[in-house]
């Protein structure tokens, strides 16, 4: 009985995760949509500086009150983390900017191809033909959703391919410094919140700037906007560390896959908020496709063989689990 009990209770908390992560993500990007469509705020990599200064103080509240145990990462892991978030974020904005609506929608479905190459090279993560099915089936349902119009340029793919590979990186090394080090969500947060937040702040409003014709200083701030802002940098907290927690729990393919899950639900949010003129028979089945492709995936990966570890090559700190909040440190199963 003790084995079905440990597995309910894993079930049950990997789904209280997923949610937290679905509910945070659907919450900001409507929000961020209001900030940024209805009011005129565009400054989109400065509010995600913000986002992770709010996120910093949060880490910093709860290392006070003792939650958060010291915990160590080197510097030169730190700084390339943040050197492939911050390329990510940018990456995005340039790549939207220069690219259609349809092929910036084309290059984010890349991303998992990507990251299931990163498994397979470093983690040595065979996949089988089922589960592979699967998260085709997911890209066909999600590209049949999104994408209308599609034109590139020489430099939006340049734009577009340096925002796939540094995501993909980046979520990879989520998972990758969480089982190296044995660090869990709040600590890993702790460490890279802050140097994403110093660096964002600095970097942003030049490239806002660069990107919009805007100032960020100059702008009419008003009750109304800075209510937004402060709701969104509130809402990022739980955003950034269910990220955290989920890739810590599952991998970053997985999170990728099942991520789509808030495409699918924003678009039905879109069409239930903002009318259904784009809402047509191809729309409604390339999310049935997708949704039936994700339960696929769940079902197929966590089968015996569909998607395991063929070395145990990764080196790991020996240390103890640092932290009272370590609910993904140290975490090593490899399916999901």
């Amino acid at each position: 009985m003790a084995p079905a009990s440990k597995a309910d209770k894993k079930a049950a908390l990997d789904a209280a995760a997923w949610m937290f992560n679905v509910v945070s993500s659907v919450g900001i990007i409507i929000v961020n949509k209001a900030l940024m469509a209805t009011y005129g705020f565009s400054f989109a990599t400065t509010l995600t500086g913000l986002h992770f200064a709010t996120t910093t103080l949060m880490t910093l509240l709860f290392r006070w009150l003792g939650y958060i145990q010291p915990s160590s990462l080197p510097l030169s892991e730190l700084l390339r983390f943040v050197l492939f978030a911050n390329l990510s974020i940018v990456g995005m904005n340039v790549s939207l900017m220069w690219n259609s609506v349809g092929f910036y929608q084309i290059a984010k479905l890349c991303i998992i191809p990507v990251l299931c190459l990163l498994e397979v090279v470093f983690d040595k993560i065979r996949y089988s033909r089922a589960t592979k099915l699967s998260i085709l089936v997911v890209l066909i349902g999600v590209a049949i959703c999104t994408i209308t119009d599609v034109s590139v340029n020489g430099r939006g793919m340049i734009a577009a391919t340096i925002a796939v590979w540094s995501t993909a990186l980046q979520q990879y090394y989520v998972h990758f410094l969480q089982r190296k080090y044995s660090l869990g969500s709040f600590n890993l947060l702790g460490h890279t919140a802050p140097a994403q937040a110093a660096s964002l702040l600095l970097l942003g409003p030049f490239l806002d700037y660069w990107l919009t014709g805007k100032r960020v200083d100059t702008f009419g701030y008003s009750v109304t906007t800075v209510f937004f802002i402060i709701l969104s940098c509130t809402i990022a907290i739980g955003t950034n560390l269910s990220q955290f927690i989920c890739i810590g729990r599952f991998t970053a393919v997985s999170f990728q896959v099942l991520g789509h899950m808030k495409t699918i639900l924003v678009l039905i949010l879109g069409f239930f908020f903002f009318g259904k003129e784009g809402l047509n028979l191809h729309v409604v089945f390339g999310m049935i496709l997708a949704v039936v492709g994700m339960i696929w995936y769940g079902n197929a990966s966590s089968k015996p063989g569909g998607k395991e570890r063929r070395s145990y090559a990764l080196p790991t700190d020996r240390s103890p689990k640092h932290g009272l909040l370590s609910e993904t440190g140290g975490r090593h199963d490899d399916k999901n």
